[in-house]
């Protein structure tokens, strides 16, 4: 069991970091509003868009799980050429 001081360090330190970061995002969000406004770059993608890119993940997710499957057969077939030959 952990010392009773270092648990209750721990959680102070969780929650030391936790303030930290709410504070630099606090401190943050007027620079990335202005960083934003400056170059043009829009703070959420076009509804568009990010249905076209989840479509596009999706379809390669689609084929590395097929290319996947077919390794794995292709790996299982020549285990199986193998011990026929070593037999």
């Amino acid at each position: 069991m952990v010392n009773k001081h270092f648990e209750d360090a721990r959680y102070y330190l969780k929650r030391a970091g936790e303030t930290a970061k709410a504070g630099l995002a606090e401190e943050v969000s007027g620079v990335e509003e202005r960083f934003r406004e400056l170059t043009g770059r829009e703070e959420e993608p076009e509804a568009g868009r990010l249905d076209e890119f989840k479509a596009e993940l999706a379809e390669l997710q689609e084929r590395a799980e097929g290319e996947a499957k077919e390794a794995i057969q292709d790996a299982r077939d020549r285990i199986d050429d193998y011990r026929k030959q070593e037999a």
